[in-house]
């Protein structure tokens, strides 16, 4: 084949041999100008709305159209066919029509939805319309002769440029600025290849005889409508040039109003544009190191590069870390949004520091895992350490020991040094403790003076021996705080993983369980958990239980047990002494529930409850007969102590110079200044106070001094050996000769042989009490026995006056 007649070939040709090149230039302008226009005028519809937006929607496609149009025309006026020629009009009017409709109906395709495959449709159908009106405008071409068509090059030209007006679509459509830029040049490209193949497709051969029909229109009468057209074209791209510039100036003036608002922000706010920062506050500025210059036109994965902004969900925080202008690597939240800024959304990115918030977590965190006052972990994270070690896989199993320390007189060092030394104490606790163990172990803090330790890999063997080195190093060492001297000791209790216990809870509440035994040893040792502890524990808490009921089912009677005058031997008061009757256990001795009463907090209920009942009771006795009743340390904090005493004597009627109330040393360790005010306060009302159990304290003579007694008791414990043990009735003297120089009365309790009763006699105490005297009694017993002695009789301190309570007592039970 001839190349001459190649298509390729023949397109160069008639590109290049048979157009006016003036006409081409002046062609591709309109083409440039129109395309300028319709994407103009697009863009002004698209900022616009409602009806405006219809109206500027329909000059759009309407200059599109005649742009495709003048174009097409313009390029047929060039062309010469060197014969004459002329214009079809009905034909050049349609063409102008396909044009519009082909590119109004693409348009209303584009804008139904953002799919690629729907911009790709709307494409191809404006490329059939612009097809239709090259070959329609072309078929309105005459000459004077014969037209013949290369119908294979018109079907080319078609399938090649319809794709590239579905390419150009999808370009118009991206959000990448540069892709956009290819969208004019490709419709320019399909246009020309349309046009240029549609002509080079033609075959003309002059024919004289052929005459033009009488409607035909010549060039001289075409050429005037396709400028007036083009014209147009130009008076509306400088239109849209002005929308243009009036568009990007109310874009810069509302990124101006949206700066001005983004700085009074306190967080970072960067907008942005396809990705591409447009402008930020100042807050982001300070946060990230950059200048508002270095971060305009950066694009954003340059600052925050961990995370995908376009997958983000607006308005949903995500956690990540923005790069500063040195490097350095900043913990922050972003937040994106879209806001409409003109015609356009803009993403506006939030970002908020997290370097304060992440140093407050981890000083809360450490403030909820560590003990503040020693740095130790603190129960929390302690019971997390176990729950860890616990959850190991089973065959990397290895045993560890649980040890649970407590300090013995610890409350005694808080209220007689106060709190600043105590805590000062346990800080030497605590690296006392950190020193016996090796850093593999753990040492806490669970509270008050309550430590922990978690010995890993240790045996029986290992654990005791560490219990050891901790009662020694409590024990024999001697704590010094500002000079002073403070003597401490500890009870310790251990359980063992997994023998003891499987779960952390298990092993803490049997380490307990151990902790507690050793205190109920006698203090200062240690024990290891065994079953029998947990059987214990148990029964402790059916006795707790069962007080509760007995509070409220009466199962509670108050026995009394007679004091007797040293010098006549007569009754001259009793001591109120609290006993429950289980009803299946029988009576319980006040031994085995005032500790539980006292832990619990049942003492104070109770304790109101017996000196109600004492106060009751003794207002049937004589006048002359008193009664006394013990108060326990934990009733003795309670803060209505003094009006329930005055609230029990006005219900019973009972003289307050009859009711006397013993105290323990354990109350006067208590807060001082209080308890003399309190003491003070009982006093005023006239009732007499009693120190219990004197001589067992190491600073009960300093008590003696600054409290206000009217009696002392002395402890059982000297009275055992009288009269044979030489230092006993040394002591026991020395009490009596004291509280008599003083002023003071003395009981001596625990009375039980008349060797003691004589020698209580002889030295010249004051009152006498214990079993050779009488057990206590129930009250009906004590009031007959009363009644019976309403004569006066004396009763001796010899085995026939002991009996004279005693033995009547036991009289009246059996007669019952």
């Amino acid at each position: 084949m001839d190349h001459k007649n190649a298509p390729g070939f023949r397109v160069i040709d008639c590109m290049l041999h048979a157009h006016d090149a003036t006409l081409l230039l002046l062609a591709c302008l309109v083409c440039a100008i129109g395309i300028y226009a319709s994407f103009a005028v697009g863009r002004h519809a698209a900022r616009a709305s409602g009806k405006v937006r219809i109206h500027w929607g329909i000059v759009n496609i309407v200059a599109s159209g005649c742009t495709a149009w003048a174009t097409h025309f313009i390029v047929l006026l060039a062309f010469q066919p060197h014969m004459p020629a002329a214009f079809e009009p009905v034909l050049t009017a349609v063409s102008l029509a396909c044009a519009i409709v082909g590119i109004g109906a693409g348009v209303t395709v584009s804008i139904a939805g953002p799919r690629r495959s729907r911009q790709f449709v709307a494409g191809l159908i404006i490329g059939t319309g612009v097809a239709a009106l090259h070959y329609i405008g072309q078929s309105a071409y005459l000459v004077q002769g014969t037209v013949s068509w290369d119908l294979a090059l018109v079907l080319s030209s078609i399938a090649v440029s319809l794709p590239l007006f579905g390419v150009a679509m999808l370009a118009i459509a991206s959000r990448d600025r540069r892709i956009r830029q290819f969208a004019a040049p490709l419709m320019l490209f399909a246009i020309a290849l349309l046009h240029f193949c549609g002509m080079a497709a033609m075959t003309l051969q002059y024919d004289p005889n052929v005459a033009f029909p009488s409607d035909a229109v010549l060039p001289r009468t075409v050429t005037p409508v396709v400028a007036g057209v083009s014209l147009a074209l130009i008076m509306l791209a400088v239109l849209g040039w002005r929308f243009d510039l009036a568009a990007k100036a109310r874009i810069r003036q509302d990124r101006r109003r949206l700066r001005d608002l983004a700085d009074v922000a306190l967080e970072g706010l960067l907008i942005t544009q396809s990705n591409v920062i447009v402008t930020s506050n100042s807050s982001i500025e300070r946060l990230s190191g950059f200048a508002q210059d270095d971060l305009a036109g950066r694009d954003v994965s340059a600052l925050l590069p961990h995370i995908d902004l376009a997958g983000l969900p607006e308005k949903e925080e995500r956690e990540t870390n923005l790069v500063g202008a040195t490097g350095q690597s900043i913990p922050v939240r972003v937040l994106r949004s879209e806001v409409p800024l003109g015609h356009k959304l803009q993403t506006v990115i939030a970002v908020r520091d997290q370097r304060e918030r992440l140093r407050t977590e981890a000083k809360m965190r450490a403030l909820a895992f560590n003990d503040s006052l020693t740095g130790l972990p603190n129960r929390a994270s302690f019971y997390e350490l176990l729950t860890l070690q616990t959850a190991l896989p089973a065959d990397a199993d290895k045993p560890f020991a649980v040890i649970m320390v407590d300090l013995d007189r610890f409350k005694q060092v808080n209220d007689t040094f106060g709190h600043p030394t105590g805590d000062n104490v346990l800080v030497q606790i605590a690296a006392r403790l950190r020193a016996l163990v090796n850093g593999e172990n753990v040492v806490a803090r669970l509270g008050g003076d309550e430590f922990a330790v978690m010995q890993h890999g240790a045996h029986a063997e290992a654990a005791c021996a560490l219990c050891v080195r901790i009662v020694e190093a409590c024990n024999s060492e001697t704590f010094v705080v500002d000079g002073q001297a403070i003597h401490l000791g500890a009870s310790v209790g251990f359980a063992l993983y997994p023998e003891d216990g499987g779960v952390p809870a298990e092993l803490l509440r049997n380490a307990d369980l151990a902790l507690y035994a050793a205190k109920a040893d006698g203090k200062g040792t240690y024990r290891r958990y065994e079953s029998l502890l947990n059987d214990k524990n148990q029964e402790r808490q059916a006795l707790e239980a069962g007080l509760r009921r007995a509070l409220a089912d009466g199962q509670l009677d108050v026995h009394y047990q007679p004091l007797v005058d040293a010098k006549t031997g007569r009754m001259a008061s009793a001591e109120a002494l609290v006993r429950w009757r289980h009803p299946e256990r029988g009576l319980i001795s006040p031994a085995e529930f005032i500790e539980i009463a006292e832990e619990t907090g049942l003492i104070v209920p109770l304790g109101n409850w017996v000196l109600r009942t004492a106060c009751l009771e003794a207002a049937t006795w004589p006048a002359h007969i008193g009664v006394a009743v013990n108060l326990s340390p934990v009733q003795f904090r309670d803060k209505a102590l003094a009006s329930n005493v005055g609230s029990a004597l006005q219900e019973a009627g009972l003289a307050p110079q009859r009711l006397e109330l013993e105290i323990t040393e354990g109350v006067l360790l208590m807060d001082e200044a209080r308890t003399l005010h309190t003491l003070s306060h009982l006093r005023a009302m006239h009732v007499r106070i009693s120190m219990d159990d004197f001589g067992t304290g190491y600073s009960s003579l300093s008590y003696i001094r600054k409290f206000p007694f009217d009696k002392l008791k002395i402890d059982r414990s000297f009275v055992r050996n009288i009269p044979h043990d030489a230092e006993s009735v040394a002591i026991v003297r020395a009490i009596i000769t004291m509280s008599a120089c003083l002023g003071l009365s003395t009981t001596m309790e625990g009375v039980e042989t008349a060797e003691q009763f004589g020698f209580a006699v002889s030295e010249g105490c004051s009152a006498i009490q214990g079993y050779f005297v009488s057990r206590p009694v129930p009250a009906a017993q004590l009031r007959a026995v009363l009644v019976s002695d309403a004569s006066g009789a004396s009763m001796e301190g010899d085995s026939v006056g002991r009996s004279r309570i005693d033995d009547r007592c036991d009289e009246r039970q059996t007669a019952h």
